[in-house]
């Protein structure tokens, strides 16, 4: 598609392409190449990709990301699809594979398809073999997606959860805070790759050595990464790595990922077992796990979901994820900036570029967290997440493909202007 033909595309006689129930039947391919046109006009035909409405600003990607049309369209087809004739569509779930594994720089084999970041996350703390009394250490701003499965294990089985502080400052002074809670009984280490309440990101490759050193499991939450940054697990350095497809990846709800390396998959026991667990057993006393993680793929499955996953990933990849990641951290950049200027606001995320990405968090004494997300929607139709975790009384804007830097300026007005009232 050249210029001219992007930029008509833009106009009423885009209709029969991005009207509802008018879309072609791969909307990806209505995308222009970037740099055939300017910055802006890409970015807003990524805009119309997505069906969200205008009468509000959606910025909480952090937490449940909307899909665009073209997952949403592949969805509905590949259900149509099965139900006229009544099949499960298994093979889809191995269709998609390769696509995650490329997407997550990981092997086929390593990859396994679940229903969010939590059952990944459930997966490795629920299979691995730990005793009474031993360790897991992860840092205290664990979403309960990645903190309650080990919480849970503690309580039946008496393992023991350590937890410390991410430190906003430097990734180092994190590393050593890990470091200083290992003793003999620790077994594994799991971090967010990027904390969900303030945005903090880890040098993972730093930890993941680190738990080399000492032997240990070393697990990354990934939900709030995949999508947002490029992600590479096997130069990571990790055991394992889980996300969720509804959040920054833009899959369809009920999607998730996780990554077992292949030398390491034998070390997760595989505690719901079902048909797709095997393909090698006989009754009463044989029985083999399929090869590579994809035998915790038990039962039937809704593998138009998978299929939709898929889509999503090849949206992402037709935009570009070093783009993707690019573009939001740079809108993040562009409200912290405003934030910063207004008196009394206090910004959480990390001021060093390097430690921060799509995510800023902030918060201001003269306004509770729950009170100022409330107005921000009430009063000027901004959809944000309030921050309570671990009393930090703040609010996150997540900016993504779909936002621009007229929704900062959105954000940084509206807390203005309810400041002026407090």
């Amino acid at each position: 598609m050249n210029r001219k033909e992007f930029m008509g595309t833009l106009g009423f006689g885009a209709s029969a392409i991005f009207a509802k129930g008018g879309r072609s039947a791969d909307s990806v391919d209505t995308l222009p190449d970037y740099g055939s046109v300017s910055d802006d006009a890409f970015w807003r035909a990524v805009r119309q990709q997505f069906p969200l409405g205008t009468d509000r600003t959606y910025l909480n990607s952090g937490g449940l990301g909307p899909a665009p049309n073209c997952v949403l369209d592949a969805v509905q087809a590949k259900t149509a699809e099965l139900q006229s004739i009544s099949e499960t569509g298994y093979a889809v779930m191995d269709e998609a594979r390769p696509v995650a594994a490329a997407f997550l720089g990981a092997d086929q084999e390593e990859i396994c398809f679940t229903r969010n970041a939590t059952e990944s996350n459930s997966i490795i703390a629920a299979g691995l073999n730990l005793q009474a009394g031993d360790e897991v250490i992860f840092e205290s701003h664990a979403h309960p997606g990645g903190s309650f499965p080990w919480l849970s294990r503690q309580k039946r089985e008496g393992i023991r959860v350590k937890i410390f502080d991410p430190d906003p400052e430097t990734m180092s002074a994190s590393v050593e805070k890990i470091r200083s809670l290992i003793t003999p009984r620790t077994k594994v280490i799991q971090v967010s790759h990027l904390t969900a309440p303030t945005g903090i990101l880890f040098d993972v490759k730093a930890i993941a050595a680190l738990a080399a050193e000492y032997g240990l499991w070393f697990h990354v939450d990934g939900a709030q990464t995949a999508g947002m940054i490029s992600v590479d697990v096997h130069d990571m350095g990790c055991n394992s790595y889980s996300t969720s497809g509804h959040k920054w990846m833009g899959g369809p709800r009920g999607t998730g990922i996780i990554y077992i390396r292949k030398d390491r998959i034998d070390d997760v026991a595989c505690l719901h077992a079902g048909a797709h667990s095997s393909t090698n057993y006989e009754l009463p006393d044989q029985f083999h796990f399929v090869e590579g993680a994809r035998r915790h793929e038990y039962g039937t499955r809704n593998t138009e979901l998978v299929h939709g996953l898929q889509k999503a990933i090849e949206f992402q990849n037709a935009i570009g994820k070093d783009r993707i990641e690019a573009y939001g951290s740079g809108l993040a950049t562009y409200l912290q900036q405003q934030l910063r200027d207004l008196p009394s606001i206090e910004v959480l995320t990390p001021s060093d570029p390097a430690m921060r990405r799509s995510i800023t968090t902030f918060r201001t004494p003269k306004i509770a967290f729950n009170e100022m997300t409330s107005r921000l929607m009430r009063e000027h139709r901004l959809r944000c997440r309030p921050v309570s975790e671990r009393g930090l009384n703040a609010v996150r804007v997540s900016t993504h493909i779909f936002n621009s830097k007229e929704d900062c300026d959105r954000v940084a007005q509206a807390v203005a202007a309810i400041l002026k009232t407090v």
